[in-house]
């Protein structure tokens, strides 16, 4: 019986015009999401390389490691971000490097192209989030009461019909005919990738999946919403503004309210306000530093080298003293914000996962990496990066430029040997590993597998007590 009630959702959904035509809509739109998201990976790709030979290429002719101080290193493009971009666009890509000091990320995707912040990108979390909610709310808004008004639903249960069987069959068929066609553009999709030189890793893969898996939940659970709300109302009409008004609510209201509240509730310092800290303490200590450099005296007939070393070597004591205490200071102002910033999100997304939407974005965010927690992840590699670039310079001159160093250089009269700056260290930028990334979903993931049971179980409950005349 479940077998016949399954097989007669399929047909009726999949031979109807309205079927074709959402599905044809639905198709295009996942296709062109890869077609797009590959075409910008390849964009990205080609100026993350140009940013790194421009890079090197200002540093060529310079004699002296000591005249170093535009080495920069970059965030580079992954493949998945160009499908759920997530916050990727958002943040600083680019981070001058020195060999001691706070490091800052700067330039973002949509600092260059600023048009792109005002209509933003199409993804996947686009194309699920808006276009397959409305999708599944379109075809099972009238799931039960549709079929009162036909009459169709009193001749069905003329036969012997267990309610729990026909509910049952109504979700399970409509998901499938609904979702499972879904998968065969994504398919293609996929398979366009590696066609257009976009190379995913077997993590990548593993990711992706776990994406649409994400995608496939938050279908179901506004597939489930609308069979509850069409067994708790007579009319599809009413089901349907029902429906259009709760959609409003939980894809648009609720997660723009949260991060507003959330925003009144806590008190974030802002970044001027820390920069404004982080300068009258900067302009105290180098007023220390210059009356101390007042003062630095050497005995008279030291030699030219023999005074050059010593003043160097009392001017990186003094730029270690001074970051020392410029790191200090940061430390705590920073981890103060981050604290503070850390409570708001978790405020913030506290209210959020009331929607289903708010839950699958975090969801998939956290599976891609393009997540809030990228920016945290660059700057923490970057500081990694910064005591081997350190290391570096103190190897090629004898000290660790940085911090506002001040430095003197002085040449012997004869033509000096240019530096090769490819012999700077590479920047090696490591992604979260899969298992992090996963763990940081598995709560919106079960989630969303709990809107499922909540609204199925609803519907079914209901259901079992519904005027089927």
């Amino acid at each position: 019986m479940l077998k016949l009630i399954i097989e007669k959702e399929l047909k009726e959904i999949i031979g109807s015009a309205k079927f074709a035509i959402t599905f044809g809509v639905c198709a295009v739109l996942i296709l062109l999401t890869f077609y797009v998201g590959a075409k910008n990976y390849q964009i990205s790709s080609q100026r993350y390389e140009a940013a790194k030979t421009e890079n090197l290429r200002q540093l060529e002719g310079l004699t002296d490691w000591l005249m170093v101080n535009s080495h920069r290193i970059f965030l580079p493009p992954k493949p998945l971000e160009a499908l759920v971009t997530g916050v990727s666009n958002d943040i600083g890509r680019t981070i001058e490097m020195a060999g001691r000091g706070e490091l800052t990320a700067n330039d973002s995707r949509f600092g260059d192209d600023p048009i792109f912040a005002v209509f933003r990108f199409l993804d996947l979390d686009f194309v699920f989030q808006i276009v397959l909610s409305l999708f599944a709310i379109l075809f099972a808004y009238d799931a039960i009461n549709g079929e009162k008004e036909r009459g169709t639903l009193r001749l069905s249960f003329a036969n012997a019909i267990p309610r729990d069987t026909y509910i049952l069959g109504k979700v399970v068929g409509s998901f499938l005919a609904l979702a499972v066609p879904l998968l065969i553009p994504i398919l293609i999709g996929s398979l366009l990738l590696p066609l257009m030189g976009v190379h995913l890793t077997g993590d990548d893969w593993l990711r992706l999946a776990l994406v649409i898996l994400a995608g496939l939940l938050y279908f179901g659970v506004f597939l489930t919403l609308s069979v509850f709300i069409s067994s708790l109302t007579n009319k599809s009409s009413h089901s349907f503004s029902l429906m259009l008004v709760i959609w409003i609510f939980a894809v648009l209201i609720i997660p723009r309210s949260s991060v507003l509240l959330a925003g009144r509730a806590v008190d974030v310092p802002t970044v001027d306000e820390i920069a404004a800290q982080k300068t009258r303490l900067r302009s105290q200590l180098w007023k220390e530093d210059r009356n101390k450099m007042a003062s630095f005296k050497l005995p008279e007939g030291t030699d030219m080298e023999d005074m050059h070393t010593a003043f160097q070597r009392f001017m990186e004591e003094l730029s270690e003293n001074r970051n020392k205490q410029m790191q200090e200071l940061a430390g705590r102002l920073n981890e103060d914000r981050r604290n503070r910033q850390l409570e708001q999100e978790r405020l913030a997304f506290g209210i959020a996962k009331i929607s289903p939407a708010a839950a699958f974005s975090l969801a998939v965010t956290n599976l891609v990496g393009t997540s809030l927690k990228l920016k945290e992840h660059f700057i923490k590699e970057a500081n990694g990066y910064q005591k081997t670039f350190g290391e570096f310079m103190k190897d090629k001159t004898g000290m660790n430029p940085g911090g506002g160093m001040i430095f003197m250089h002085i040449g012997n009269g004869e033509e000096e040997k240019p530096i090769d700056p490819k012999e700077l260290p590479p920047f090696e930028y490591s992604n979260p590993a899969l298992g992090e990334t996963v763990q940081a979903a598995l709560f919106d993931l079960g989630l969303l597998g709990f809107f499922n049971l909540i609204f199925f179980a609803g519907a079914f409950v209901r259901f079992l007590k519904y005027d089927v005349r």
